[in-house]
C-alpha cells in the first residue's frame, strides 16, 4: 500500500510558506491507518522493551495501536495540568520560546527500557525533550519510531546517539 498517497499537503498552514503533512486523510483509511501502525509495529518486533511512550496527541494515535500489538503498556507525555497524578517535567526551547512537557512520577521504573513512538520528527525538540525526561526518571530509550519524518529540517541531529526508524520520509 503506498502511504504516502494518504498524506495530503496543506500548502501555507499553520502560517504562509510550509507545507504542511496532513495526516488526517491517513486516519480517515482503514487500510491505510492499519498499514501505518503495522510498519510501525514491525520496527520494534526484535526490540527488546518495556513500554511505549507517545506524546500527546497524534504520539497517543500510533503509540497505544503499536503497543497493543506488541502487548505493551503505553505511557502517555502530556503537557502541563493534563496528567491527574504527581508528575515530572521538562522545558525545552522552542524556535521562539520555549514549552513544557510532563509524565506521571512513577511512570517510568530505573532501568526501564522504553521505544518512542509519534507521528512525525521534525527539527526533533519534543522528542529530545521526551528523551531527556525519561532518561533523567532512570529510563532506557533503546529505540524511536516515527510515521513521517521532515529530512530537510535535520531533526535526527538532535536526536544523535539513538536508533531512529521513520515510515515515510520527505
Amino acid at each position: 500500500m503506498n502511504l504516502y498517497a494518504l498524506v495530503r499537503d496543506v500548502k501555507d498552514f499553520p502560517k504562509e510558506g510550509i507545507l504542511f503533512k496532513d495526516i488526517t486523510t491517513l486516519l480517515q483509511d482503514g487500510e491505510g491507518l492499519r498499514e501505518s501502525i503495522d510498519q510501525i509495529a514491525a520496527h520494534l518486533e526484535n526490540v527488546e522493551f518495556d513500554s511505549v511512550v507517545g506524546p500527546e496527541a497524534r504520539g497517543f494515535i500510533f503509540g497505544v495501536p503499536t503497543a497493543y500489538k506488541l502487548k505493551k503498556g503505553f505511557i502517555p507525555v502530556r503537557k502541563p495540568g493534563k496528567l491527574p497524578y504527581q508528575c515530572v517535567s521538562q522545558t525545552y526551547d522552542l524556535e521562539y520560546g520555549s514549552s513544557t512537557i510532563e509524565m506521571h512520577i512513577d511512570a517510568i521504573q530505573k532501568g526501564q527500557k522504553v521505544v518512542i513512538v509519534d507521528d512525525l520528527l521534525a527539527t526533533g525538540g519534543t522528542t529530545k525533550a521526551m528523551i531527556d525526561l525519561i532518561e533523567r526518571m532512570g529510563g532506557e530509550v533503546v529505540k524511536i519510531v516515527f510515521l513521517i519524518e521532515l529530512e530537510f529540517l535535520k531533526g535526527r541531529e538532535l536526536l544523535k546517539g539513538y536508533e531512529i526508524e521513520s515510515i515515510l520520509k520527505y
